[in-house]
């Protein structure tokens, strides 16, 4: 595992679920975390955490889907730390399970802005200076689900990751040849609120929701995948080894889904 102990991290969703945990398992590593989140509460439970290992936090609340919001948090980060070499993009919202025909649109609309825009303008705000110092990593939670044939009732939420991974694609295209990389991952089948809000939706979906609750129930069954091998394929992807791995979709060790094909 590497050595952070010289660096600044920014993860976003860092206010629970996988968000945090990756927080966490960052900081373990020697790094200084910068907490972002729209719920400050929920930030400062994981910097309380993070502090209590004996690593620095620093919470700071931002809805990252908004341009202006990310200015200030840019403005925000420098003004109290180094620029981040190390980038997680963590936030996301699964949005309306629904027939197209009949979804809300604001929140059709608000899937893709958190999924996908949030990360476009966090990593346009932060990669400036990685390619000035030489080395950086972004990391962007996708998910499967970008990669499997499409069906009924996840549109807004399939169609964002599947936008995230091509803007990764050609983030790391750019990024050739510059010590700074970019890659997606599939984070795995685990049990946060994003997984009880989905099984709480699907139990009144009727048929075409089934394939969501035989999923929710086999993970509540199982337990879902360890959030440890989340933490343990981030900090991977941190370690200098990973030098040349860029633009790819990546899967942790012996998760619940098999890997699919990807654009390789």
């Amino acid at each position: 595992m590497p050595d952070l102990s010289n660096k600044t991290a920014l993860v976003t969703g860092a206010g629970r679920g996988l968000g945090r945990a990756v927080a966490l398992g960052l900081a373990a590593r020697g790094a200084r975390v910068a907490l972002v989140a729209r719920h400050e509460e929920q930030l400062a439970e994981t910097a309380a955490a993070i502090r209590a290992l004996g690593q620095e936090a620093d919470v700071l609340p931002a809805d990252v889907s908004r341009p202006e919001a990310v200015d200030a948090l840019h403005d925000a980060i420098l003004a109290r730390m180094a620029p981040p070499a190390i980038v997680v993009n963590a936030a996301g919202v699964f949005g309306p399970i629904a027939w197209i025909k009949d979804s809300d649109p604001r929140a059709w609309i608000e899937t893709l802005a958190i999924n996908t825009i949030g990360p476009y303008l966090v990593c346009r705000a932060f990669v400036g200076a990685m390619v000035e110092r030489g080395w950086g990593r972004i990391v962007n939670f996708s998910s499967a689900a970008s990669l499997h044939t499409p069906g009924p009732l996840n549109s807004a939420y399939g169609t964002s990751k599947v936008a995230l991974n091509q803007f990764t694609r050609h983030l790391a295209a750019e990024l050739a040849g510059t010590g700074v990389t970019a890659n997606v991952i599939h984070p795995g089948e685990v049990r946060t609120a994003m997984w009880a809000e989905i099984r709480d939706v699907a139990a009144g979906t009727g048929a075409a929701g089934e394939g969501y609750r035989s999923w929710a129930e086999q993970v509540a069954q199982t337990g879902g995948d360890d959030p440890q091998k989340t933490v343990d394929l981030v900090l991977k992807l941190v370690d200098e080894e990973s030098d040349s791995t860029s633009g790819k979709f990546l899967w942790i060790a012996d998760g619940m889904q098999r890997p699919l094909p990807s654009w390789e």
